[in-house]
């Protein structure tokens, strides 16, 4: 079931696994796909790194707490069951020794699982053990505790969440069409969208705002800042004006974004060590066909 993996040792004795595996294709329109990253690091040091922004996961976390903040927030331990919804900011994260699971959740996978709009949660995390809304998946923190064989547990999340399916609502066939428009790189502007759905602007507004978490017109910004930073996290020795999609006018509207997005420069980011997601990237582009979660591209 492995499709890809990533190791890294960075300095400090530290050593970072991540492993991917693709869902089940009941769930391919739903979610994007399972992955496992576990940390080793000696005692008192931690792994530093930040999460470009995303749709919602689902992430259940053993071993040493770890520290997470989302934008200019203050880091807090993270939950052992922790629920991040949709993200226009990098979550910085901090973790020791530790092993985590996780899904990612699509936008029409939100709407089928979850009673609550999207836009409830976008920029920050919960502790799905205590929330109501994620009930049904609070199961697995134990189930996975138990787990031993890495193939087993990957299957028991995947099935765990199929299972959902049975008393799930019916899908919003506009969800998975606003989705699939999103990842075109074609797509410059809200009034596009709504004529490629036969909606109307404030129609989509409504539909974004529930299913996506943000007003389409953020999600379109957001889409072109991932489709340039995703080539950077393939091919680091890129400059950045090579990395830019096309709909920038130039660098400096590229910088901008940058900040709002990621929280710091593009040579900021360039400097700084990633120990998980740089390796990760590559990785998770050969298990699921892009290096960022954001550009995911839905199973119709």
């Amino acid at each position: 079931m492995t499709v890809g993996k990533s190791a890294s040792g960075p300095d400090a004795g530290v050593r970072v696994l991540t492993r991917f595996f693709p869902v089940s294709e009941a769930l391919r329109r739903y979610c994007s796909i399972i992955y496992l990253t576990e940390v080793e690091a000696p005692p008192g040091v931690r792994v530093e790194d930040y999460l470009h922004p995303e749709w919602a996961n689902l992430r259940f976390i053993e071993g040493e707490p770890s520290l997470a903040a989302v934008g200019d927030a203050e880091p807090v331990p993270a939950p052992r069951f922790v629920v991040t919804g949709p993200t226009s900011k990098a979550t910085y994260f901090a973790a020791g020794t530790m092993r985590v699971w996780g899904i990612g959740i699509l936008p029409a996978g939100w709407a089928k699982f979850f009673a609550l709009p999207a836009a409830d949660f976008v920029d920050r995390f919960v502790d799905g053990a205590v929330h109501p809304a994620f009930a049904a998946c609070a199961p697995l923190v134990a189930k996975l505790r138990q787990a031993n064989d890495v193939e087993a547990a990957a299957r028991m999340i995947d099935d765990h969440v199929a299972a959902l399916l049975a008393g799930a609502p019916r899908d919003d066939p506009a969800i998975l069409a606003a989705h699939t428009a999103l990842v075109e790189d074609e797509l410059t502007s809200v009034a596009e969208l709504a004529e490629k759905l036969g909606m109307s602007e404030r129609s989509v507004e409504r539909l974004s705002r529930r299913a996506f978490g943000f007003p389409p017109k953020l999600l379109l910004r957001r889409q072109r800042f991932l489709r340039s930073l995703a080539r950077f996290m393939l091919d680091p020795s890129m400059s950045w004006i090579a990395t830019l999609d096309y709909q920038y006018y130039d660098q400096a509207q590229f910088t901008r974004d940058f900040r709002r997005f990621m929280g710091m420069s593009p040579r900021a980011y360039a400097a700084r060590p990633k120990p998980i997601l740089g390796a990760a990237a590559l990785a998770r582009a050969a298990a699921a066909g892009e290096a960022v979660q954001g550009l995911h591209k839905p199973a119709g």
